[in-house]
């Protein structure tokens, strides 16, 4: 499972719109890596950001 992966599926345990810090906390992913998956979906679409830094799978 590649870090986008792991990105989605904890976004999807939660329940709940998550900062790129308590995605890398949850997954036990190193921030960077989170940042740049992240980076990727937003490009891709598959996130979508409710409020200022906080993001959902679409």
């Amino acid at each position: 499972m590649d870090v986008t992966e792991k990105v989605l599926e904890v976004m999807r345990s939660q329940g709940e719109p998550l900062n790129a810090g308590k995605i890398a906390e949850l997954g036990g992913l190193d921030r960077k890596e989170v940042d740049k998956a992240m980076a990727k979906l937003k490009k891709e679409e598959k996130i979508v950001s409710p409020k200022r830094c906080y993001w959902t799978p679409a």
